[in-house]
């Protein structure tokens, strides 16, 4: 079962990403959980968002796959 994040006024994807799951390198994986909300920059207090479990194999050195290697 995947756990849920509640925005607070103001926040943006990268900052939810960092609390969430301790770096803005994971933003893109907080993205693809929550694809029909992708229109949204900055957040209104109260949205709920899918936080899925990190993949085992995951990076958050921010760089592709192809270059973490």
């Amino acid at each position: 079962m995947d756990a849920t994040y509640t925005t607070r006024p103001g926040e943006t994807w990268d900052q939810i990403a960092c609390r969430v799951y301790g770096s803005e390198g994971y933003t893109g994986w907080l993205m693809q959980a929550n694809f029909p909300l992708l229109d949204i920059f900055v957040f209104d207090a109260g949205t709920v968002l899918n936080t899925p479990p990190l993949p085992a194999q995951s990076s958050a050195s921010g760089l592709p796959a192809w270059r973490s290697a």
